[in-house]
């Protein structure tokens, strides 16, 4: 028995020990690597120098960094406010009862993001050209638009929150839907009985019940968002555009790391990024669950 049992207890870890190594040897290993190395100033990919908390200070005092950021969390609360509300709003209708080709339509919503996103980016470049692209193009058709409005020249977060929502607002979507598949439908007929009205049964009802998976869609498109880098990239050729208007965060660590050669700077860069979407995570989380207590009560 004891034999027997020795041996089935190795066999979980023989199973376990591929993805193992290969999560040390890739990720763990790396990952450890780079707080050390952020603290190193290096000269390509052989010469370096320690210098401690220099490169933090450094990127903290960068105001191209600060731009970054403050590009990057726009980017961030565009995509939030925007997308998540109208893909919750999308769910909702492809939820109705007794609608027609539920199915084809939602692969239809969900198709875009299957769309790889360097491919979405030259889309979107052309869309957003002047005189010639389809957005100035089709607004100045129906509302008289200036057919020279400069999207990809001086309004270049909105242009990219309008390629964002056209390429996640399905995938969003799905989220929503299978959470509002799963509402009671007992408790949505019971606040009917009671006279609850379409909009006290969304927000007593509905609400409650989808809000675990409405926070964890929240967490991924801050994620998501803060990581943005192939979009801008390939919009504007390998550049941040016009006066850094499409600089995000990832493409300022691009930048400092393989542009000008400072590894080091860049993991700086990099940990400082994890730093803020941990607190971001935290943030929202804590609100999620002062919301859920809310409601409880």
């Amino acid at each position: 028995m004891t034999r027997t049992a020795g041996r089935f207890s190795i066999a979980p870890w023989l199973l376990l020990g591929p993805f193992l190594a290969c999560f040390g040897v890739f990720f763990a290993l790396p990952l450890v690597q780079s707080v050390g190395l952020s603290m190193r100033q290096t000269f390509g990919p052989a010469a370096s120098e320690f210098v401690g908390a220099a490169n933090y200070r450094n990127v903290m005092a960068d105001p191209l960094f600060w731009k970054a950021v403050r590009n990057t969390v726009v980017f961030t609360v565009g995509n939030v406010i925007i997308q998540l509300p109208l893909a919750l709003l999308l769910a909702m209708l492809l939820n109705r009862p007794g609608l027609r080709w539920r199915g084809a339509l939602r692969a239809i919503f969900f198709a875009p993001v299957l769309v790889g996103v360097v491919f979405v980016a030259m889309i979107f470049g052309v869309i957003f050209e002047k005189r010639t692209g389809l957005v100035n193009q089709a607004l100045h058709s129906m509302i008289g638009w200036d057919l020279d409005f400069p999207w990809l020249q001086r309004y270049v977060m909105p242009a990219m929150i309008i390629a964002s929502l056209w390429q996640y607002l399905g995938f969003n979507m799905v989220y929503f839907l299978g959470a509002l598949q799963n509402v009671r439908k007992e408790l949505i007929e019971a606040s009917t009985l009671d006279g609850a009205g379409p909009w006290q049964r969304f927000r007593h009802v509905v609400v409650p019940q989808i809000r675990p998976v409405a926070s964890f869609v929240v967490l991924l498109s801050i994620v998501g968002s803060f990581q943005l880098f192939e979009l801008p990239y390939v919009l504007f050729n390998g550049t941040a555009g016009p006066d850094n208007r499409g600089l995000t965060i990832v493409m300022y660590l691009y930048q400092m790391g393989f542009d000008q050669g400072d590894l080091g700077y860049a993991s700086a860069v990099g940990w400082l990024l994890a730093a803020l979407l941990i607190v971001f995570a935290l943030l929202q989380r804590r609100l999620a669950g002062e919301a859920g207590r809310g409601a409880r009560a």
